[in-house]
């Protein structure tokens, strides 16, 4: 069934979508994990999973870029330092959206609850480096290509707290606080969701109408979100992040695991 021109969008369906994609910008620029709101929205709207990805991948680009585009004009994120994890970034992602254009939805389906629910636990049991940031910190480059090429790759593939992910690892791996962390974590996150979409809009797997409309309202929220993220610091984030990455496991688990809606 093709989508949305030849099947019929009620305006009430699109205005839910929007105010979900709203919601979920706000949340994603702050902590990650807005994903967790459009996906099942858009599989609720009745597209089939493939398509889910590719359009969810249209307006989370929209979303990324404009709260990256923040961090950046407050200097919370410098491309120099960070080139080889931009590539690896690239990279994983189109190997990732390649292989999910070929996996079987339930296998992605169940993927999603382990990896969210292995951060979650990191999160509620572990300790989140508080080190302070230095602007001008060398930044170790060996590690970004791993990192880069894992994190491309789980976002090209699946996507959802994605974000998270980047914030978690990037903290545990540099001398950066939440504030700057978060700042690379939505940057990259752009990378991995404008080349996952590349490949996802020659495989014919987006919904242009809702990923448009959704993706306008996803902007909006992702500027707010990331205005008050820079803001409100890391005491801010901190509870937040931890908030939705939890938030995150329960609902997958809830959905896939135990196959409740």
């Amino acid at each position: 069934m093709s989508f949305p021109f030849e099947l019929g969008v009620e305006p009430i369906t699109l205005l839910v979508l929007a105010i979900v994609a709203f919601t979920a910008g706000f949340i994603d620029a702050i902590a990650g994990g807005g994903g967790l709101l459009t996906i099942p929205a858009l599989l609720t709207a009745g597209l089939p999973p493939h398509l889910v990805l590719g359009t969810n991948k249209l307006c989370a680009t929209f979303g990324s870029a404009t709260a990256g585009y923040t961090f950046f004009r407050r200097k919370l994120f410098a491309p120099c330092q960070w080139r080889n994890a931009l590539i690896a970034t690239a990279i994983g992602s189109a190997l990732g959206a390649v292989i999910a254009h070929w996996l079987p939805a339930a296998w992605l389906n169940q993927m999603l609850p382990v990896v969210v629910f292995s951060c979650g636990l990191y999160m509620l049991f572990g300790r989140m480096p508080e080190a302070p940031s230095l602007a001008d910190a060398p930044i170790a480059q060996g590690r970004q290509w791993p990192q880069g090429l894992g994190l491309g790759f789980y976002d090209g593939i699946a996507g959802p707290g994605t974000g998270a992910f980047w914030t978690v690892s990037t903290l545990l791996l540099y001398p950066l606080d939440l504030l700057r962390a978060s700042g690379v974590a939505r940057c990259m996150n752009f990378v991995s969701n404008a080349m996952a979409l590349s490949i996802f809009i020659i495989t014919g797997q987006v919904a242009w109408l809702l990923g448009i409309c959704m993706g306008i309202a996803l902007m909006a929220g992702a500027f707010l979100g990331a205005r008050t993220a820079i803001s409100g610091g890391s005491r801010f984030i901190r509870p937040v992040f931890i908030l939705v990455v939890l938030a995150l496991t329960v609902r997958l688990a809830w959905q896939h695991w135990f196959g409740q809606a």
